[in-house]
């Protein structure tokens, strides 16, 4: 009797061992199953993987582009605020050098007193602080001094109808002072700029001005009438603020150019 049941225990015994096996092997072929199953329910994945790789080397593509514009920006930058250092300096220095030639030229240091053609004593300390266009000439020249003041005049009006630029101041000193008194100066400037003003006075004071800008005047011989020609300089001066010859102008500069020449200086202008 204790043999059977224990024979009878065996058999349970080895029935729940072939009921847990074949629980084993169902599970283990479920997972083999899952498992065969599972690179395909990871593809998705992969691929979203695979995206976010490429996002982000679009993403650091562009960081780097916009480091290399930024480099190539700063750089372009510091070389264009070297030139233009390296320019402002180069400017200066021709500027300063400029103002030594003009001192060393010494044109116009001294200083004169004439009478103008309404009577009233003028100086050199009068015009001081105004930019004035000179000419030196007489009331009797036939062509070239009523041509080169007539170009004068042109000069000062088209530099007036600049908003942005002070008034120049014309005058006409005369080299004949024997001949042109007050009087002649004020017959004689009325024709021309409106501004103008006719300076004389005796041979030695007239000599004396013109010394100053270096001026060549010699009468020549007289004829039956008395009447005579005087050979002298022929050039428009322009003078600065501070009473000091800055530039000339001959026959052949048009009042164009004088115009620009003038508007150029006044605009660079240093004070000395």
């Amino acid at each position: 009797m204790l043999g059977l049941r224990c024979i009878m225990g065996d058999l349970r015994g080895g029935a729940a061992l072939l009921q847990n096996l074949r629980g084993t092997f169902v599970s283990s072929a479920v997972l083999s199953s899952r498992w065969r199953l599972a690179p395909q329910d990871r593809l998705p994945q992969a691929r979203f993987l695979s995206g976010d790789r490429d996002s982000s080397a679009s993403v650091a593509a562009k960081m780097k582009l916009r480091t290399r514009l930024l480099v190539t920006l700063l750089f372009g930058g510091g070389l264009l605020g070297v030139w233009w250092f390296v320019h402002s300096e180069k400017q200066q220095k021709l500027r300063q050098q400029r103002v030594e030639q003009l001192r060393q030229v010494a044109l116009g240091q001294g200083t004169f007193s004439l009478m103008d053609h309404t009577g009233c004593c003028r100086t050199k300390r009068d015009f001081l602080g105004n930019w004035v266009l000179l000419y030196f000439g007489f009331t009797h020249c036939p062509d070239i001094c009523p041509e080169e003041l007539e170009k004068l005049s042109t000069v000062v009006a088209t530099l007036d109808r600049d908003a942005s630029l002070p008034p120049v101041q014309p005058l006409f000193i005369t080299v004949d002072p024997e001949r042109d008194d007050e009087a002649a100066l004020a017959r004689y400037v009325k024709d021309f700029h409106p501004r103008l003003i006719g300076l004389t006075g005796t041979v030695e004071e007239v000599k004396h001005a013109g010394r100053d800008y270096r001026v060549y005047a010699s009468a020549g011989p007289k004829d039956e009438d008395g009447d005579y020609i005087v050979d002298h300089t022929i050039l428009i001066y322009l003078v600065s603020p501070d009473g000091l010859f800055l530039d000339y102008y001959n026959r052949m500069k048009s009042a164009e150019q004088i115009a620009d020449s003038v508007r150029k200086h006044i605009k660079n202008y240093a004070t000395l």
